[in-house]
């Protein structure tokens, strides 16, 4: 962790004159369950910067989603009809991604519910109040803003070196670069800890154009409202559906092969999932709860 994060000014000084085509490195740090506000979780989040907008998503998932294709496509040539994937090393607690486009800051959502990826066009903007306060964070000079989100009150700072009007998350529209973010309850934080210039060659493309084994569902914000509520009262109905289809539900275990799954497995995975559906109560958009 400390490797990830450990950065210099002059790094950061450095995308002063061109922040775009740059990687900016934020630590996350999270509580998934209010009544354990003593165990917080920490993920390294990347927002890409380029010209035509920004990607968020999780260092760790995206690295682990991508060997585990590899690693996939060659078992696949080789002929293999039973996966092993007990060589890839599955990291990351956060699968969303966040892409903003430019220069509108149109914003697509992407997350999985059980079997199903969700791809939710979110239209709502956050009403800053840009406040005098001033304070130094990571060398950069920062003013205050606040403003109300998704079921939070939020305090951002951020500091116009970095002309660019985006953030982490879903967090845009303030006059530069959002490098700390905090809700009121000190449950969700960011807080930019480096940048990089993006690899050489490195294109921009919305993630609703990669390559995936099931179609993307594409809904507004009040429908996947509803998705996110229905999947957290029954976490196994899209699985159950593919089922009924004839298609083939196969489990991984922690070690990365696959198992069979007997009816009281299946159970017993569906009461885990109950458990931690319930103690995932202090998620970062709360109104999702309401």
């Amino acid at each position: 962790m400390k490797k990830l994060i450990t950065i210099t000014l002059t790094l950061l000084l450095g995308v002063v004159m061109n922040a775009q085509n740059q990687r900016f490195i934020y630590e996350y740090k999270y509580i998934i369950d209010s009544t354990a506000k003593d165990k917080a979780e920490t993920e390294i989040m990347l927002l890409d910067v380029a010209s035509k907008g920004s990607k968020f998503y999780s260092k760790d998932s995206f690295e682990s989603d991508s060997l585990m294709r590899v690693v996939m496509e060659k078992q696949l040539q080789a002929g293999n009809n039973e996966l092993d994937l007990s060589s890839v090393k599955f990291k990351g607690k956060i699968r969303y991604t966040v892409e903003k486009m430019y220069p509108n800051y149109a914003m697509n959502f992407f997350n999985n519910l059980s079997a199903e990826e969700y791809m939710v066009q979110d239209v709502r903007k956050q009403d800053w109040k840009i406040l005098p306060d001033k304070e130094k964070v990571g060398g950069f000079t920062t003013q205050k803003a606040v403003c109300d989100f998704a079921g939070r009150k939020w305090t951002a700072w951020f500091t116009s070196d970095l002309p660019i009007q985006d953030g982490p998350y879903k967090f845009y529209g303030l006059p530069g670069l959002i490098v700390k973010l905090e809700d009121v309850t000190h449950s969700h934080s960011f807080e930019l800890k480096g940048n990089k210039k993006l690899p050489a060659g490195y294109e921009w493309k919305s993630t609703k154009n990669k390559e995936r084994y099931s179609p993307l569902i594409t809904v507004n914000e009040a429908k996947y409202r509803k998705a996110f509520k229905d999947y957290r009262a029954d976490p196994m109905k899209s699985e159950r559906q593919m089922i009924a289809q004839g298609i083939v539900i196969e489990e991984i275990d922690d070690s990365g092969k696959t198992v069979a799954t007997s009816e009281k497995g299946k159970k017993d995975r569906e009461a885990r999932q109950i458990s931690d559906i319930k103690k995932d109560n202090n998620i970062i958009e709360l109104d999702l709860l309401r």
